[in-house]
Formats: structure tokens, C-alpha cells, sequence
């Protein structure tokens, strides 16, 4: 599975050299100041079970999710890799240090640098796409893949599960609360959006659009909080397919009649919606947001769905009171 099937990145990537071969490898901490976990944790994923007997000093995260599940614990990446997409200077959410490794990954998982860092521990999501790329990491460190088959996986599960490897459990609990309570207090402040309907979608510039259309995947627990339930003949559609996305034409304007609709126009801008026949007559809500904010939608984490919900305060405001009037 490529990261393009979440969320297609079109926005053209710098050309930078990384030029870590002529760095010399940080140095790490001996292998007997290593800090036994009570118990071992076993991870089990899509490419097989992954054991973790130690507290991880050193950590590379190959995706946005993991990156934040750190950071949201305190805990920041030895190494991660960065989405061309983003803003420069990344996720306006996140606060790395100058010391963490940014690693570009626009040809794949960038092995041979992240064995450069010397990690114990590599966490990866979507972007450890098959076998031979799972097998090159762990000859270099313990590595946990997806771990389901969910294109996308609940940021709580993750939380959860750092907790356990981090053997902090009250930290994971504190930021699963924190946020679940930022959310609720929306859903209280906004009780016009229960019941309603959403989408989360994105137009391709000169290509179609893409919709998520599972109601399990991670992407769609967000607004499922705020109350709403995904819009019936999106869901219908990727039941039929059995796909979690679904990619159609710009003809599908009908897959968007929700009550609240959540959009990227990705390789483009506002302008580039008159491909869309009939979008400016939408019945609900429409949300055309920034890059950031639908990548922080699409793969949430639990700094990610804080920016959103930020960002779209005003929409689900104006969704809100349609729907009380």
C-alpha cells in the first residue's frame, strides 16, 4: 500500500541531499544501560510479531502518526521522515528539535540513513509498504508495521501501544483523555452536528477525487466523536468495492452531498473547484482546507486532531447552526 492511496502528494519535493554518509554515526548508549521493560512487549503486524525487551532510547518514526504519538508522550524521534507536501518547516503542529534527523523519503523508506542513526526502535505505519522493505529495517532494529489491515489506524491504538513500550502507561492515558476531551467539549459546544452526515475528500487537480468510505479506518473516528456518521452512499460505495478509499471522476458531486464536507484541492487552489460540476451547489458545509490540515485529518494523531479542530472551529460552527435552524 503507498502513502499516495491516503493522500496523494502532488505538490512538487525539493531535491535536498542528505548528506549523512559523511557524518560521523551518533553515538549511543552501551547495550548493558539499557532499561528492561517489566515485561516484553509483543507487537503483532501485518508483516509478523515484533518483541521489545527494552525501554527504546533511540527511535525512528517513518510516518506523521508515529512522529506525533511521540512527541504527544514527551518523547522525541532520533529520526523521521518528512511528507513534501507540508509547509516548510513541517506540520504546523509539530515542535522538533534541530537534533532529530529529517529524512526524505520520496523514493521509499529510506533505509540505508536510518541505519545510519543507530536506532533501537523503528516505528512505521502505511510506508513499510511490503515485505522486503519490513525485512531490510529489522536487520536494523526492532520494526512494528502497520497493524492491520486498516489503512489507517485509530491514534489511540498507537498511543496506547507507546505507552506500553515506553512503560508509561499514565502518560499515554493523560494524552488519550486530553484529547478526547478537547473533542467533546466541541461536541457539546456543537450539538446541531449530532446526527448529521460527513465526508473527507480530495480533489486530485486533472485527475478525480478520492473519499474515505470506511467507517472503521482512523480518518473517520474524528468526526464520528463530533457525532456525525459518515454519508450513507459514500459508505454504500466502499462496501460494494470493499475499498477504504474510492477514487471517482469529477462527475461523482453527488458523494459529497453530506451535511458537513471536509476538502483538499491537492495540485491546486479554490479555482480549480469549477471541475467539479456541481460543487457550489452542495447542500451542507464545505470546508476547503490546507494541505496540513486534511493530511492531519486523513492519518490523525493526537496533535493533529487539536490543529484541526482548530482549523475548522468556523465550519462546523456554520454546520452546527444550519442544522438548528
Amino acid at each position: 500500500m503507498k502513502p499516495g492511496r491516503l493522500l496523494r502528494r502532488t505538490a512538487p519535493a525539493a531535491v535536498l541531499a542528505l548528506a549523512l554518509a559523511a557524518c560521523s554515526p551518533p553515538e549511543t548508549q552501551p547495550e548493558d544501560d539499557a532499561r528492561p521493560l517489566a515485561e516484553p512487549v509483543r507487537v503483532e503486524h501485518q508483516f509478523g510479531t515484533t518483541e521489545i525487551d527494552t525501554v527504546p532510547e533511540r527511535i525512528v518514526t517513518i510516518d506523521l502518526q508515529w512522529t506525533d504519538v511521540l512527541q504527544s508522550m514527551g518523547v522525541d524521534p532520533v529520526g523521521y521522515t518528512v511528507d513534501p507536501g507540508m509547509p516548510e518547516g513541517g506540520p504546523p503542529w509539530q515542535d522538533l528539535p534541530a537534533s532529530a534527523e529529517a529524512l526524505r523519503a520520496d523514493d521509499g523508506v529510506p533505509v540505508e540513513q536510518i541505519a545510519l542513526l543507530e536506532p533501537d526502535l523503528i516505528l512505521g505505519t502505511y510506508s513499510i509498504a511490503d515485505q522486503n522493505t519490513y525485512d531490510r529495517l529489522s536487520e536494523i532494529a526492532p520494526t512494528v508495521a502497520t497493524l492491520d489491515e486498516r489503512q489507517v489506524t485509530p491514534w489511540e491504538e498507537l498511543v496506547e501501544l507507546a505507552g506500553r513500550i515506553l512503560q508509561d502507561a499514565e502518560t499515554a492515558d493523560e494524552v488519550v483523555d486530553s484529547v478526547h476531551g478537547r473533542v467533546d467539549d466541541a461536541a457539546a459546544d456543537l450539538p446541531g452536528l449530532e446526527g448529521g452526515t460527513f465526508a473527507l475528500a480530495q480533489y486530485i487537480v486533472g485527475d478525480g477525487m478520492i473519499i474515505v468510505a470506511d467507517e472503521e479506518d482512523g480518518s473517520s473516528v474524528f468526526f464520528q466523536r463530533l457525532g456525525m456518521t459518515m454519508y450513507g452512499p459514500v459508505r454504500e460505495r466502499g462496501q460494494e468495492t470493499g475499498l477504504p478509499r474510492i477514487e471517482v471522476s469529477t462527475e461523482r458531486s453527488d458523494l459529497l452531498r453530506a451535511d458537513f464536507v471536509a476538502f483538499l484541492v491537492n495540485g491546486g487552489d479554490e479555482d480549480d473547484l469549477s471541475d467539479i460540476p456541481g460543487f457550489d451547489d452542495l447542500p451542507g458545509t464545505v470546508a476547503v482546507l490546507d494541505y496540513a490540515t486534511v493530511a492531519g485529518l486523513n492519518t490523525p494523531t493526537p496533535l493533529s486532531v487539536e490543529h484541526a479542530l482548530d482549523a475548522m472551529r468556523p465550519h462546523l460552527e456554520e454546520a452546527s447552526r444550519s442544522a438548528r435552524e
